[in-house]
């Protein structure tokens, strides 16, 4: 059953709060499912616990063949699973088989990677091995936009540093992830990683809990804030990928032609919903013009509709919360004096949480569409004329999750890159993301980070032993 939890092996129904999964598209009821409560919660972790006293002693080579068995079957589900996240989340059927396929991706890299231990000798004779120890009981609370994917992104580096995992993902989008649980369970032993479900109170309940280590959290910064104070008591770890709004600056010597296709992707993809998406485009004055019609042409040619249905590149907002949020703020922006660049504004179905790509220009400094992370198919464009005033105009703003630069003169990129107060900057693409490459937030984006060996690493603790003759 897609719609019940799984703790120590076994599928469960939740005690809590009965919550319906909706398709975003049509509003319709896909299934209900009921929460954990919190005596769950304390079972789960307990199983947990229970399970890591034999997991964490697990040979290396052992937790790789589990990994890769379960790579197996999530590429032999690969439709299956795409088919859930675009029923729950909304996003056409082709981008949600390209998020299976590069949660997949991740896993194997990740599978790959290797956890040292490091050697070194004092001076003064003494030999020091330091060596990376598995915490214990690891608590993954994901979002509503990618829920495959960062599922994926918390578990499996938790799992190959032998932690045992209880998930926590969106009340909205719960199905894939039960999923992927139900494979994992399919090949590690009983209570090594887990699904609880639920909504805040249950992820608090969780993030809070006496015997979790380590928290790993994607989703808004003031829960982020809150998961953070939580950890002061025990002094757990954390790791927080939080809100974005990212800016990309775009120099008078690009090929217009050859950019806008890649920019519009940047900043619509998923409908926007994507934390280190476009959020906010600077353009030079040289190309404004030029750039702001290609842009608005490729708007008008998306066709909105059910992620299931052959045709639609473009789905809905997840969820009326969000819906609301982003009518709202563009509502506001055009009574604070913005204008629409694309007239056309494809049909929007009458069912389901849709709004047409909208591209606004003349947007206030101060407006909140500019401010703040909108999380949706809007996109406000803004002239510039100096690429040093408008570095330091992007970073302005309390975030610093991602932002590009957009230039053929790669020496001027990188000069200007350098000056970005994000945790990645990429040049000439946007939100391409790695397993290679470290990637968290500055400022109010973030703390800590994932991906890469350094991002595996954070799933230990060190232990250094001495030796003396």
């Amino acid at each position: 059953m897609l719609n019940q939890m799984i703790y120590a092996g076994k599928t469960v129904a939740g005690q809590g709060i009965e919550f319906e999964v909706l398709n975003p598209a049509t509003e319709t009821t896909i299934t209900a499912c009921k929460s954990a409560s919190r005596e769950q919660v304390d079972i789960a972790v307990a199983a947990a616990k229970q399970a890591f006293s034999t997991w964490q002693h697990t040979a290396d080579s052992s937790v790789k063949a589990m990994l890769e068995a379960i790579a197996a079957d999530i590429a032999k589900e690969r439709s299956e699973i795409a088919r859930l996240i675009s029923l729950e989340q909304g996003k056409p059927l082709a981008m949600a088989e390209m998020e299976v396929d590069m949660g997949l991706y991740w896993l194997q890299v990740t599978n790959n990677l290797e956890i040292p231990v490091l050697e070194e000798r004092d001076p003064m004779g003494k030999t020091m091995q330091v060596f990376h120890r598995p915490l214990g009981v690891v608590a993954s609370i994901t979002p509503w936009n990618w829920p495959f994917m960062i599922a994926i992104w918390h578990i499996i580096p938790a799992l190959k540093a032998k932690n045992c995992v209880i998930n926590k993902p969106s009340e909205y989008t719960p199905l894939s992830t039960i999923y992927l649980i139900e494979i994992i369970n399919r090949h590690l032993p009983a209570g090594v990683c887990n699904v609880l479900l639920g909504a805040g109170e249950v992820g608090a309940a969780l993030s809070s809990h006496v015997d979790v280590e380590k928290v790993t959290f994607t989703g808004s910064t003031p829960v982020g804030q809150q998961i953070l104070a939580a950890s002061v008591d025990t002094l757990r770890s954390v790791v927080l990928e939080l809100g974005g709004n990212d800016a990309a600056i775009v120099c008078d010597d690009v090929d217009v032609e050859s950019v806008a296709e890649k920019i519009f992707m940047g900043a619509f993809l998923n409908a926007g919903q994507t934390c280190a998406c476009i959020k906010r485009l600077y353009v030079h004055e040289n190309i404004y013009d030029a750039l702001l019609q290609k842009l608005a042409a490729i708007a008008d040619q998306q066709v909105l509709g059910n992620g299931l249905d052959t045709g639609t590149t473009m789905g809905p907002l997840q969820n009326v919360k969000q819906y609301t949020k982003v009518k709202n703020l563009i509502a506001e922006a055009l009574e604070q004096g913005a204008s629409i660049a694309n007239q056309k504004l494809n049909a929007v179905p009458a069912q389901g949480y849709f709004i047409a790509p909208t591209i606004l220009t003349n947007v206030a400094a101060d407006s909140a569409i500019f401010a703040t992370e909108q999380f949706g198919p809007v996109l406000p464009v803004v002239k510039f004329s100096n690429l040093e005033e408008v570095i330091q105009q992007a970073n302005q703003l309390a975030y610093g999750l991602g932002g590009s630069i957009w230039s053929s003169d790669l020496n001027k990129a990188q000069q200007a890159a350098a000056q970005m107060q994000t945790g990645s900057v990429w040049i000439n693409s946007h939100a391409d993301v790695s397993p290679f490459a470290a990637f968290g937030g500055w400022k109010m984006s973030g703390l800590g980070y994932s991906f890469g060996l350094d991002g595996l690493l954070l799933f230990t603790r060190k232990q250094a032993i001495h030796f003396s003759v």
